[in-house]
């Protein structure tokens, strides 16, 4: 009888230590990636350019990605399409890496994530966040060959990028619970294998005890992002990172942008929809790990009122059309929604 198996894409190479960035041009090298160092490598507008000068990579030409917008990721995936580069190195945060996979895509080339901070999963996803006209947008790339997460320049970082990828890889609870009704509601097929590392990731952060800045902590935090991207790739869509919790996110970047980082508004969603759902033991745990490591949990931590956050969480559904969660399952009105946002602060918030 044949054995049946299914081959995974992942990175070649995963680095999660203190220091880890002084070894990017070495372990290209060793891995065949870029052996003759003609690497592009763009930088963010926070840590970047000082990453930059701890780089012995002689011939790397260096690219400045000041917006995480989809035009600055074209342009670059023009410039890096007309230059002769081996590969291409997104150093700093979120936008940055966003823009860079977009960026060699586009040009294809095999590209290698560089974070400084741990704000959301997708250090190691296969797709990109970018801006556009009409708000954010998703867009499917290849994964990176390589990551690299130095622990101490996540440290150095801002506190409200740090470390917000607590929130964003915790939601995976939620987002798993949100396909698992989707299964049983409407017939979705479920990965298994996704799902099990999505859950997995969540549950060791969930768990993680220690200070959020400490390189056990960070260490997990970086592996669990790491882990939540593979397995979005698995599954070959966002499903096992993103229920109506990321549904919640997107809604609040439309109605209200600029309210608060991708992780910390993920955190928040992932509460009130394992609120929504009932799950009072679970919800006890996310809401005790967020309030651990200084996340917000309410509507007013992130700088909205009740009312706002009501009226993102109706608009919710609009930003994923056809994906089944909590909340299209509740299909709540405005006054219903208004009432439980209303029951949820008072729980939450101690008010």
């Amino acid at each position: 009888m044949p054995l049946l198996a299914r081959m995974l894409a992942a990175p070649l190479f995963i680095e999660v230590r203190p220091g880890a960035v002084a070894d990017l041009g070495g372990l290209l090298a060793d891995q065949r990636i870029a052996r003759e160092g003609r690497i592009a490598v763009v930088v963010g507008p926070g840590q970047g350019e000082s990453v930059c000068a701890d780089l012995a990579i002689e011939a790397a030409q260096v690219f400045r990605a000041a917006e995480g917008t989809y035009e600055a990721a074209v342009s670059l995936g023009q410039q890096l399409r007309a230059g002769t580069f081996e590969a291409v190195a997104g150093i700093g945060g979120g936008r940055t890496i966003d823009v860079t996979k977009f960026a060699a895509h586009m040009a294809g080339i095999p590209m290698v994530a560089v974070a400084t901070s741990l704000a959301h999963d997708g250090i190691c996803s296969p797709m990109s966040t970018l801006q556009h006209e009409s708000g954010p947008g998703s867009y499917g790339v290849v994964m990176p060959v390589g990551v690299l997460v130095d622990l101490d320049r996540v440290r150095e970082a801002p506190d409200a990028l740090s470390t917000a990828g607590i929130g964003d890889v915790v939601s995976n609870i939620s987002a798993v619970a949100d396909w698992e009704l989707a299964v049983s509601d409407v017939g979705e097929q479920m990965d298994g294998l996704a799902a099990a590392m999505s859950r997995s990731a969540a549950q060791a952060v969930l768990h993680q005890p220690g200070a959020a800045r400490s390189d056990e902590f960070l260490t997990v935090l970086a592996e669990s992002l790491i882990l939540s991207g593979i397995a979005m790739a698995v599954a070959g869509s966002s499903r096992p990172a993103s229920g109506g919790d990321h549904e919640i996110f997107h809604a609040i970047n439309k109605l209200y942008p600029g309210t608060s980082s991708h992780g910390e508004l993920a955190g928040v969603g992932a509460l009130f929809c394992t609120f929504l759902r009932g799950d009072v033991d679970q919800a006890a745990l996310i809401s005790a790990c967020l309030a651990r490591h200084g996340l917000p949990r309410t509507p007013a931590d992130v700088g909205l009122s009740d009312a706002e956050f009501a009226k993102a969480v109706a608009f919710a559904p609009q930003t994923r059309p056809g994906r089944y969660t909590v909340l299209e399952r509740l299909d709540l009105s405005e006054d219903e929604i208004a009432d439980r946002v209303d029951e949820y602060v008072r729980t939450y918030s101690g008010r």
